[in-house]
């Protein structure tokens, strides 16, 4: 694979690295952001009605592998399309019988919390309550007991596993992303469409402090967990970057996608390092690569429709949902 060095000025445009064929559309693709105690990388992609989970390793970790060994394990059946997947820190590879957890947004808006053992145990639980579409969710991530889910109805939810709703924020606007301080579990991002990126204390059950981007409509926002000073979003064709320690404004501003940026994800590795996606529309390429040091993307991918985005946990490396295929895409540190 060719490496291109950061000082070129423009990265041209590259075809995914790894693909792996699916057997539908792929509307949402996420890599197990936490430690699963296997050596291969668990991965949830949804389609129109079911969820996949498989493993997948790189030749960038295993060099007895030429490009990507991908296997699945399980597929679960949804019954409507999937929009959202978020993993739960409970999902382990290495216990006797492992435990697959993960929950799910869909076009019903409801959620499904999904438990497996890869065997014969394979159940699931609606978590009812949201009103309009679901447009974020993720779980607690040092528990794993509490989901947070936020809506087009105006809301943000807490939900224990029971599926009993333990806090309520009525937000301004839609509700667009969410994020957990992944120490702090006691604070919450919330991201509107309205441009506002508010912080919450779930123990006070209040708003500590909010981030303004000036533009709308937002329509992703996140939490880098790398450090967590960072907030990245886009709203409109930009994107934005908050230092919270500096300015409720933000620090960086600059064009991405000129049909509208969709999605904005931090590097799991590197603080510097993100990704963000635009519409479909009259540009070929809607995926992009960006390095805070650079002003230009040093990534730019050539995918013409692509949904989700998802950073892989120990690598600089991102999925892609696509027709009928997962795309991957590389970059170096």
């Amino acid at each position: 694979m060719q490496v291109l060095p950061y000082r070129m000025k423009q990265d041209p445009t590259r075809n995914a690295a790894y693909t792996v064929d699916c057997e539908d559309y792929v509307h949402v693709v996420e890599f197990n952001p936490f430690e699963s105690g296997d050596s291969g990388n668990l991965i949830a992609y949804g389609g129109n009605n079911f969820v996949v989970v498989g493993t997948c390793t790189f030749q960038e970790e295993e060099a007895d592998i030429e490009g990507i060994h991908y296997k699945t394990l399980r597929t679960f059946q949804h019954g409507v399309r999937v929009d959202g997947i978020a993993w739960s820190p409970e999902t382990r590879l290495d216990s006797l019988p492992p435990v697959i957890k993960f929950c799910t947004s869909a076009a019903d808006m409801k959620i499904r919390l999904f438990t497996s053992d890869l065997q014969d145990k394979n159940e699931y639980k609606i978590l009812e309550g949201h009103s309009d579409f679901i447009n974020g969710l993720v779980f607690d991530p040092k528990e794993g007991q509490e989901i947070a889910s936020v809506s087009d109805d105006h809301t943000c939810r807490i939900w224990n596993l029971d599926g009993i709703q333990t806090a309520h924020f009525v937000l301004h606007s839609p509700g667009m992303s969410v994020c957990w301080h992944p120490e702090e579990t006691f604070k919450l991002m919330v991201a509107e469409k309205n441009g506002t990126i508010r912080f919450y204390d779930l123990l006070a059950q209040q708003a500590i402090l909010s981030l303004e981007s000036e533009q709308m409509p937002l329509m992703s926002a996140h939490w880098c967990l790398k450090n967590t000073f960072k907030v990245g979003a886009v709203a409109g064709n930009d994107c934005f970057i908050w230092d919270i320690t500096r300015s409720s404004y933000p620090q960086d501003k600059r064009p991405v996608h000129m049909d509208r940026a969709c999605l904005f994800r931090w590097s799991m590795i590197n603080e510097n390092l993100f990704a963000t996606t635009g519409y479909p529309g009259k540009m070929a390429s809607q995926f992009q690569i960006h390095h805070l040091g650079h002003p230009q993307p040093i990534l730019t991918g050539s995918v013409a429709v692509g949904s989700g985005l998802s950073w892989h946990r120990t690598l600089p490396l991102c999925a892609i949902g696509g027709d009928h295929k997962l795309l991957f895409w590389v970059t170096e540190m």
